[in-house]
This record gives structure tokens, C-alpha cells and sequence, in this order.
């Protein structure tokens, strides 16, 4: 296979690996709390072609790979809903739910009472307080049917009681936190731990939208398929250039 045939075709797989990445990202520009997803381009050049290049003298030749994918956590417009069980962050860090797994953290406000007045969210998972017994978290659990009142440093009120106070977090190095679905982030590194924000806000009867633009996320698909086909033409040139070289070695050896 000849260099061009290569570099086109190595631009193609890490345009689809965007391509993926932009559709998802288009996907859920009306997720609540979404985080988009953007991608590092590098150069790569593989032992064999670097060893050939180096005992020849010349360049080596490289390809394109997408060389790591990163979350962009900037914050989502606030959208006001009425809903006193809706609550968005204003400032930096994540809500905290107990998953299956372990802790899970989120951007999505989305919260509900169970039968039993336990807070949890939209999924089912109970909200982490500040409230640990035993190293137990406590959730917060309503005692009656009047309505939660929230204050912006989280504090849950009911009835002029305290239930307790939501855990707000954020960490230092946000490459520890790895997608779990479309509204959860999980820790990868078992020693990468949260810690408490002290700026960021509670704003209730609201819930934070996706920070994906659904325009620029529409361009951008655009903007890729059409890079996609013209490497697609880039291959079908190259093929119909070696057919050609292949037609005139037989037609002069003849």
C-alpha cells in the first residue's frame, strides 16, 4: 500500500473516531448537565517505517490518530423550571450519588422523593450528604409533605428543620473522572479524592442544560463528513493511480 493510500486511510479512522464524538455530542445538546467531548490530534509514525527512514537517510513518514479524548467541563446555561426538587450548581464541582459501584458524581440536578421521601436522583441513586455515621453516608429524607427549601450552600430544610447538607465536590485534576453513561462521572484513580467547594452555589428550581452548542456541534459534524470525503476520494484517486502504473508496466512489457 502506498503512502498516500496509508495517510489517507489513517485520516479516515481518526476522523470517525471524531465523527463518533461529534454525533454523540449533538446527541445530547439537551442532556441535563452534559459535558462535551473534544479530541488531541498527534502524529504517529510507526518502529518500522522510523527504522527504514533512519537507515536510509530520509523523513518517515507519519499518519494522523486521535491521540486522546478530554471532557470539557465548562458550565451549561441555567435553566429556570419551577420544579423546588431541580437543582443546579453555579460555579465549579458536582453533585454526589451513591452508585451501584461507588460514588458517583454529576451536574444533573434532576432530583426526586422516593415513596420512603428519600432525595435521590433521576436514576434512583440516593444523594450524598455531608452526614457520614459509621461510614455510612446519610441521605436526606423528607418527614413530612411539605416542601424542600434549599439554601445555596446546600443545605436542605424542611418545615424551618435541617435534613442535612448535599455534598458538593470538585477535584484538582478533572482527568480522574471518566464518563459513566451520559450524566455521571466515576473516579478512576483510587487515590485521586474529592474535595469540598467553597465558591460554587446552589441555585434550586433550576437544573444546568448541556454546554454543547447544538449550531457549532452541527458545523462541526458537517465540517468532518466532508473531511471524511475527500479521503475517501484521496484513496479512490491513489487506487485508480496504481491501476493505471500497473496497466503501463503491462502494456511496455508486452
Amino acid at each position: 500500500m502506498d503512502s498516500l493510500t496509508i495517510s489517507a486511510a489513517s485520516g479516515m479512522r481518526a476522523l470517525m473516531d471524531t465523527l463518533n464524538m461529534s454525533a454523540n455530542n449533538l446527541a445530547n445538546s439537551s442532556t441535563n448537565g452534559f459535558k462535551s467531548d473534544k479530541e488531541f490530534y498527534n502524529l504517529y509514525t510507526s518502529a518500522e517505517a522510523q527504522a527504514a527512514a533512519d537507515a536510509e537517510g530520509y523523513l518517515a513518514s507519519t499518519v494522523p490518530v486521535v491521540q486522546s479524548q478530554y471532557t470539557d467541563f465548562a458550565q451549561g446555561m441555567l435553566i429556570r423550571t419551577g420544579n423546588p426538587l431541580d437543582l443546579a450548581l453555579n460555579g465549579k464541582g458536582f453533585f454526589a450519588a451513591n452508585g451501584t459501584s461507588g460514588p458517583l458524581y454529576t451536574r444533573n440536578g434532576n432530583f426526586k422523593l422516593t415513596p420512603d421521601g428519600i432525595l435521590v436522583t433521576h436514576e434512583g441513586y440516593p444523594v450524598r450528604t455531608t452526614n457520614n455515621i459509621n461510614n455510612k453516608n446519610i441521605p436526606i429524607q423528607t418527614q413530612s409533605n411539605s416542601p424542600l427549601t434549599v439554601t445555596p450552600d446546600g443545605e436542605v430544610l424542611q418545615d424551618g428543620v435541617t435534613l442535612g447538607t448535599l455534598e458538593l465536590v470538585n477535584f484538582p485534576d478533572t482527568r480522574v473522572l471518566s464518563k459513566q453513561g451520559n450524566n455521571y462521572f466515576r473516579v478512576e484513580d483510587p487515590k485521586a479524592k474529592p474535595e469540598p467547594v467553597t465558591e460554587t452555589q446552589v441555585e434550586q428550581s433550576k437544573l444546568e442544560g448541556s454546554n454543547v452548542s447544538t449550531a457549532g456541534a452541527a458545523v462541526r459534524l458537517v465540517h468532518v463528513m466532508r473531511q471524511f470525503e475527500m479521503l475517501q476520494k484521496a484513496v479512490s484517486i491513489s487506487g485508480d493511480m496504481n491501476k493505471h502504473a500497473v496497466e503501463e508496466v503491462a502494456r511496455v512489457g508486452s
